[in-house]
């Protein structure tokens, strides 16, 4: 077995294209229990190679839980989830102070987010003040709790969900959260024939609390991620490519449909899901049309629309499709 480098060592080419073999034969694991949604399943993917947190929006029964439950499964990674409420406490996910008698001292306990893959479902069912406490868990990668910091694990991705047309007793997310996810991904309703196919499953058996019973088997590790996401960090990008996510996220600023655009964090962050794409899909170089593959995902839910441009129909895919086609592409 080819043993992998250490954190802050590059891969070798051997090392590099195991790492991508595994993180693709990732994907088809998945699909054993999620089916239908390969875009999802691929955006997890390149959540994880960037270190990135992921908002999922979908109605319910999409297999938005699953899909977080396979990944963590497939990689061999740890996961929690909370459901949240109104009444959640910010304690009740970082963790807490406990007074222990026997030792007349306060201890602490760690919450749920002390976890690889953190799934906050319905995040917008609780107060802002419980949002915030993940706030410093996205960006940090730690919590504080009474002046003393506590660093979460390695790899920590947050995946939140939310319900897209039911808005009733919820707290829509500030701009200052929706900005530390990396992807906004939509997890829209199957095909037919997935559909089909889903049913089949379940008609012979299939239960989705069993994965180990649907085949579902570790194809990858901390090890592999940690070498993919060195691979990653070394695919060139070209100063005609790094002018062309500029030159997108400042077009969404001057857009007459936007009151709020893209900030220079998210042109960080498509230059990031960029350079992970590319990387996945063999290259070791960034082409424009990496970033116009990602930068829907990644610029959705970092711009705003004006209030008589939603009045209008518009959305925030259909303006950032404009955008990608108003935009000189390099060549």
């Amino acid at each position: 077995m080819t043993a992998f480098p250490a954190a802050d060592g590059p891969p070798s080419a051997e090392q590099a294209e195991q790492a991508r073999a595994a993180l693709t034969a990732l994907r088809h694991e998945v699909a054993k229990a999620v089916v239908g949604q390969n875009e999802t399943v691929t955006g997890m993917v390149v959540a994880l190679l960037c270190r990135g947190h992921v908002l999922m929006e979908g109605v319910p029964g999409v297999a938005k839980t699953l899909l977080v439950r396979a990944v963590s499964a497939a990689l061999s990674l740890e996961h929690k989830r909370i459901q949240f409420t109104p009444d959640l406490m910010p304690g009740d996910v970082t963790g807490s102070l406990v007074y222990d008698s026997r030792t007349a001292k306060f201890e602490f306990h760690e919450g749920p987010v002390f976890t690889n893959l953190f799934l906050a479902d319905e995040i917008n069912r609780t107060p802002p003040k419980t949002q915030a406490a993940l706030l410093e868990a996205m960006e940090e990668r730690q919590v504080t709790v009474a002046g003393e910091p506590a660093a979460l694990p390695d790899p920590f991705v947050v995946a939140a969900t939310q319900n897209p047309v039911e808005y009733e007793g919820t707290y829509p997310l500030p701009e200052a959260q929706l900005d530390r996810f990396l992807l906004k991904l939509v997890v829209s309703l199957p095909e037919r024939d997935s559909e089909v196919d889903m049913l089949g499953r379940h008609a012979t058996g299939f239960d989705p609390g069993d994965l180990d019973a649907a085949g579902l088997r570790p194809v990858a590790g901390a090890e592999e991620l940690r070498t993919a996401r060195a691979a990653v960090s070394a695919t060139r990008v070209a100063p005609e490519v790094l002018g062309y996510i500029v030159d997108i996220c400042r077009a969404t600023r001057s857009s007459p449909s936007l009151q709020l655009g893209a900030s220079p964090r998210g042109a960080t962050a498509l230059l990031r899901t960029s350079r992970a794409w590319a990387w996945l899909s063999g290259r070791d170089y960034v082409t424009p049309d990496d970033v116009k593959a990602l930068a829907k995902a990644t610029l959705r839910h970092r711009v705003a629309l004006r209030p008589e441009a939603e009045l209008e129909g518009a959305t925030s895919a259909g303006v950032l499709d404009g955008v990608l086609a108003s935009v000189p592409v390099p060549r």
